[in-house]
């Protein structure tokens, strides 16, 4: 089988999208699926072209203004279909709703050729972050339009399923997102790091890992550090990431460790060197960041929304909050920085539950939902058999 993926992002940027896109198509290359790729031109010249794939368009890109590290392909839809004319696939997904992904549908569209889309942000939520509220229904109506000309949409949780469905998306089946346990694993945790950070054997440490960025809730993050710090003068918090919001952070907790973006290389020991992880955003679909964490031992601390709601079970494997309970997650994170063995505990809970989300399954999930596609496209097209 040949897919078609076509994505605003792509390695090495890091955000969720370029995360679950490159573990799922080395798995699908593993069973010996077919990949092409469509993806707006790096900005770097020197960045390398994608692993794997039979073909690579390349097409306009610009950054996003206020936030280089986001880029947006131009529309595309000739070059697309160049492209399929000399190496039609047989499905294609659209990870991103942009310019790009519009005229891939219409292309695919054109060319009568299925399309499976992906929900991996939630743009109608970022209407709020950044103060244009009135925009969330028109953005809601658009990206509803785009969908339910799919064959299918993947989410990641059933609570986004139960969401969308009740607003009007049809044909959503959820696919989870997985963790390489081997990789994200507490044996990394390394004391020299520690040392690092001004953390003995015996201080807890609170780590962030993400973009530091309106729709992170970072003031709550800001807040909750805060009353931990209070709670326990001597713990250590360390924020890995960057983004507009870094500079407001860096002001209000200057003893903070703010350590940047750090390499895929680095991560899985700055995860396993930490006690307690915080995650106060409410915008994810999924949020890898927690599935990392719990691989990697940590006690989490999170909302009942996306990962948070799908993984943990409240005081069994990390603590889970109530979504419009701020006051309750700044109180829980307080509480439990100073509990040592119920943090310990919480974190072995995690790492067990962590290692039932693999990336085989998932890509099981991601092609089993582009052949339903392709099948029923073809009966569609085809419905006598000849």
């Amino acid at each position: 089988m040949r897919i078609c993926l076509v994505s605003e992002t792509w390695s090495p940027d890091i955000n969720g999208v370029a995360h679950t896109l490159g573990n799922i198509s080395r798995e699908l290359r593993a069973r010996g699926v077919t990949l092409q790729l469509v993806r707006p031109r790096p900005a770097d010249p020197q960045a390398p072209r994608a692993e794997g794939m039979e073909n690579e368009l390349q097409v306009r890109g610009m950054s996003v203004p206020g936030y280089k590290e986001v880029r947006i392909g131009w529309p595309a839809a000739g070059k697309i279909r160049q492209l399929w004319k000399q190496q039609r696939p047989d499905a294609v997904y659209v990870a991103t709703e942009g310019p790009l992904g519009w005229s891939a549908l219409r292309a695919a569209e054109r060319m009568s050729i299925p399309v499976v889309s992906g929900w991996h942000t939630n743009f109608d939520h970022y209407c709020q972050d950044y103060g244009v509220p009135w925009m969330a229904p028109v953005v809601r109506s658009r990206l509803r339009h785009f969908h339910n000309r799919c064959a299918a949409t993947l989410v990641p949780t059933h609570q986004q399923a139960q969401e969308l469905s009740a607003l009007g998306f049809e044909r959503v089946n959820v696919m989870a997102r997985g963790i390489d346990g081997q990789n994200f694993d507490p044996t990394k945790r390394n004391q020299a790091l520690r040392d690092h950070w001004g953390a003995g054997p015996h201080q807890p440490v609170a780590l962030y890992v993400g973009r530091l960025a309106p729709e992170k809730n970072l003031d709550l993050l800001r807040d909750t550090f805060l009353d931990m710090l209070e709670a326990r003068p001597d713990m250590r918090l360390v924020i890995v990431g960057d983004g507009p919001g870094r500079a407001g952070l860096e002001k209000a907790l200057p003893d903070a460790i703010f350590t940047g973006f750090i390499s895929a290389e680095e991560l899985p020991s700055h995860y396993a060197s930490a006690d307690i992880f915080i995650f106060p955003s409410l915008s994810e679909t999924w949020g890898n960041v927690v599935l990392e964490a719990m691989a990697s031992g940590l006690a989490v601390v999170a909302f009942r929304h996306a990962a948070g709601a799908e993984l943990i079970s409240h005081d069994e494997d990390g603590l889970q909050l109530a979504a419009n309970d701020p006051a309750g997650f700044r109180l829980a994170a307080a509480e439990l920085c100073q509990q040592q063995a119920r943090y310990a505990r919480l974190g072995r809970a995690a790492r067990e539950r962590a290692l039932s989300y693999r990336w085989p399954a998932i890509a099981e999930t991601f092609l089993n939902t582009h052949l339903s596609a392709r099948e029923s496209h073809n009966e569609i097209s085809n419905p006598a058999g000849v």
